[in-house]
């Protein structure tokens, strides 16, 4: 019969599984400072030495780190997906670019019909949360609302519980913030950009909390396909600024 005897587990054992499954899921973010060694022990109902005991396996396997000082951290895995050189390639052609916005639209639209369908109510509240905290008539930096954007997209990957999707975008999402790919800032500068990006937000949200899949999707669709127009026209604005700049300098040299 297959059946084996049952295997007393070690309280560290318990703690190492805990805290992977935390990372795995998104929950503990990367640079996430944990709570002091006391604190979490008493949450987790063990022993400071089997804290320790834990604690270093989860550092030997790169998954935590300390700083002198300050405590132990989740390690910076973000944007480990990729090589500095291939990064680096990413950023020096246009090309990438769009492929990454193309990818970004196949993935996002998937994940917003996924958080439709499967997204429980707790993560509707969030991207709730978040999509309010865009809509709220407070002026804000272009920065800011970048980070707003961020924000709302990763709680709908949160919501689609893949976590091979949820991390791959959170990778992406790190190099974007970077400027690897574009700037987000520039989309969020002009008036009629944040208008516009606010209602193409708010029809994400509306579809994801009225569960429905399908609209979930096409909003992302349309919303992507929106982000690559603009970064299109921003694209032919700087291309014209600088030719007419040269054409003003030629003319200045001439008389």
């Amino acid at each position: 019969m297959p059946f084996q005897k049952v295997q007393t587990e070690k309280l560290s054992t318990a703690v190492v599984r805990q805290i992977e499954e935390l990372i795995l899921r998104g929950i503990l973010r990367p640079g996430e400072r944990l709570p002091s060694e006391r604190e979490l022990s008493e949450r987790l109902g063990v022993s400071r030495p089997s804290l320790r005991d834990a604690v270093a396996e989860l550092q030997g396997k790169g998954l935590l780190c300390s700083r002198a000082g300050s405590g132990i951290f989740v390690a910076e895995v973000l944007g480990s997906a990729f090589s500095p050189a291939l990064v680096d390639l990413f950023a020096r052609h246009d090309e990438a670019v769009f492929d990454y916005l193309s990818f970004r639209r196949d993935i996002e639209a998937l994940a917003a019909e996924r958080a439709a369908r499967l997204g429980t109510e707790s993560d509707l509240a969030v991207i709730q949360t978040v999509f309010d905290r865009m809509a709220s008539p407070k002026r804000r930096s272009a920065q800011a609302d970048a980070d707003l954007d961020a924000q709302f997209h990763n709680a709908i990957m949160d919501a689609s519980h893949n976590v091979v999707m949820l991390h791959m975008m959170r990778s992406m999402f790190e190099l974007l913030r970077n400027g690897v790919f574009y700037n987000r800032q520039v989309i969020f500068e002009q008036r009629t950009s944040r208008d516009a990006l606010l209602d193409q937000h708010r029809a994400i949200n509306d579809a994801i909390q009225a569960r429905n899949p399908s609209a979930a999707r096409a909003a992302v669709v349309a919303h992507m396909d929106y982000v690559e127009q603009a970064l299109n026209d921003q694209r032919r604005a700087d291309r014209n600024a600088s030719i007419a700049q040269q054409r003003l300098q030629h003319q200045a040299g001439m008389d």
